[in-house]
């Protein structure tokens, strides 16, 4: 849709109602059992398995593409009653050095590769350059890019800059999906992050997305709570429905199990799944399989058991 300013510059946050409502969270929701189970059975299949180091190899992308497609041992998934359900990460997420090696590893099995784009992770390459990175991942087979914004636009409340910058990305990604991150631990409020939120949605967001994971902050479920309402508001004045992404930070099963309830409560069910909600993470999935296997087995495993890199 086209950019419309007088929506963006109405948008407001109300930064104690949102620090009291996700402080609440944790007290009023838990599950267990075999219902924390299926949640984290749930959560696993969202994740979006991500290696983005500069020691990154094609052996170790190899490695975690293996891990998506089988991310839990075959007697796991039986004693859990999904033996036959067929179970993987919701894609694998690389620098796009890699993208053609995961594509090729990744064959015939549904498992998309995801791109980090646009100068990653501060966005300060030029133009031009940003746009034949997406078409250079796109030729080589990603089927979603993860692009990041120009924070300054941000900043600096040049709300049409990002607009168009962003429209751009849309229109390179072609038939592949994009999702915007706005690195929101750079954005200083959440009031800008509101507004960079619907803003993206504009201009084209399939996904919106926390941070790169390289910000002094990342994920929080104040910003998420945030992002959610913005998309919620999209939803509601336009009819199209916008996943959300957190990245960086989330490690642990009961830091998943957070964002899943307030996802829930927010959105509703439907954005429980990979196709409206996907986690940004590399080593959640190692701490997913250790409750996992507690769950069947009474007891824990090591940590290094589960590793992937």
């Amino acid at each position: 849709m086209g950019l419309d300013l007088g929506w963006v510059l109405d948008t407001r946050v109300n930064l104690s109602a949102t620090e009291k409502r996700v402080a609440t969270l944790p007290g009023r929701r838990t599950v267990k059992k075999d219902a924390q189970a299926a949640w984290l059975l749930k959560a696993l299949t969202c994740i979006d398995l991500t290696t983005l180091n500069g020691d990154d190899t094609t052996e170790r992308v190899r490695r975690l593409c293996a891990k998506a497609m089988r991310p839990l041992r075959p007697d796991l998934i039986d004693a859990l009653g999904m033996g036959g359900r067929r179970i993987t990460a919701g894609a694998i997420c690389v620098y796009h050095r890699f993208v053609a090696t995961a594509v090729e590893a990744l064959d015939g099995s549904g498992i998309p590769v995801a791109a980090v784009s646009t100068g990653f992770p501060a966005g300060l390459t030029p133009h031009p350059l940003k746009v034949k990175e997406i078409e250079a991942s796109v030729a080589d087979g990603a089927e979603e890019i993860d692009i990041v914004i120009t924070r300054e636009h941000v900043l600096t409340g040049n709300w049409q800059a990002l607009y168009d910058e962003m429209r751009d990305y849309r229109a390179a990604c072609g038939d592949a999906h994009v999702k915007a991150i706005l690195a929101t631990g750079d954005l200083k409020t959440l009031r800008n992050v509101a507004r960079a939120s619907l803003v993206c949605m504009m201009a084209g967001a399939d996904f919106i997305k926390t941070s790169t994971g390289k910000e002094g902050v990342n994920a929080t479920l104040a910003v998420t709570l945030t992002m959610l309402r913005a998309i919620r508001a999209y939803e509601e004045r336009t009819g199209f429905k916008v996943g959300y992404k957190p990245a960086g930070g989330i490690s642990t099963a009961k830091d998943v199990l957070n964002y899943q309830f307030l996802m829930k409560e927010e959105l509703g069910r439907e954005w429980l799944e990979p196709d409206l909600f996907r986690i940004g993470a590399s080593s959640l999935l190692a701490d997913i399989e250790r409750q996992l296997e507690h769950h069947v087995t009474g007891a824990y495993s090591s940590f290094h058991r589960h590793a992937i890199g």
